[in-house]
């Protein structure tokens, strides 16, 4: 289904421009923003070229997608190259959260920059986030423990890579091992990298160019889908995790005593 003629009249009212307005920014006629508008003719090419470079977003996409179901100019763009697909919106106007399901997280590198695949994930709404764009993501074995096999992180995404903080922990799209879930050292001045860390020590650090990195999701919480059991809360428990970890417990022991 083509969805240019709705996408230009919503794009424009976010813009809160008139057709006269928007006819004098792209350098055509107010009556050709008018009859697209209302289905009367198709764009052209070169009507589209400079419509997508107007609002920045790709031809494709404003062919193929019902932008209307976003509220605002949610469009993010990634090296002048790409957007990721408008934030979802329930009836009440309010951001949903997309989750990657474990069975589909393998063909995430694939799809992440398909709208059609993002729009086919289910959602949820957490009200207590941050503001910004948020994807759940599954988590697979014991790198970051505590954090179970099979949990689910939140993240928010980051759109400006100097706003990336060492020593938090983030989830990666990389180009040649998928999705990871790490935490982050950020090496971008220095040698134009991020070093990757496991929390569990039994894993080996390492680095990844930034032109390997193709998304970046900052932690903002995570949902457990498997409790602990007694054991793993056991104090003894909790304190050779640690030990695995690497962290100095003298003082707690001490305080033990």
């Amino acid at each position: 289904m083509n969805y240019i003629s709705k996408n230009i009249k919503h794009l424009r009212s976010l813009k809160k421009l008139s057709q006269e307005g928007l006819s004098e920014e792209l350098k055509v006629s107010r009556s050709r923003i008018g009859s697209y508008e209302e289905s009367r003719s198709a764009p052209t090419i070169d009507f589209l070229i400079k419509l997508s470079d107007y609002f920045k977003i790709p031809i494709d996409i404003l062919l193929r997608n019902d932008l209307t179901k976003a509220k605002d100019f949610s469009f993010i763009e990634l090296n002048n190259q790409r957007v990721l697909f408008p934030i979802t919106v329930d009836n009440d106007n309010e951001d949903l959260i997309e989750v990657v399901p474990v069975k589909a997280s393998a063909g995430y590198l694939a799809g992440y920059d398909d709208p059609e695949y993002i729009e086919q994930l289910q959602k949820i709404k957490l009200p207590f986030l941050p503001t910004g764009k948020h994807r759940a993501f599954p988590i697979k074995g014991d790198s970051m423990l505590p954090m179970k096999d099979g949990s689910f992180v939140i993240g928010r995404f980051v759109e400006n890579r100097s706003d990336i903080k060492t020593g938090r922990t983030y989830v990666l799209m990389t180009l040649n091992d998928g999705l990871v879930y790490k935490r982050v050292m950020n090496n971008i001045d220095f040698n134009g990298s991020l070093l990757l860390m496991s929390d569990n020590k039994t894993y080996h650090d390492y680095s990844v160019p930034m032109n390997e990195i193709l998304e970046l999701w900052e932690f903002t919480c995570s949902i457990n889908t498997q409790e602990y059991s007694e054991e793993e809360l056991k104090l003894s428990s909790i304190m050779n995790m640690f030990n695995t970890l690497g962290v100095e417990l003298k003082s707690l022991e001490k305080s033990l005593k």
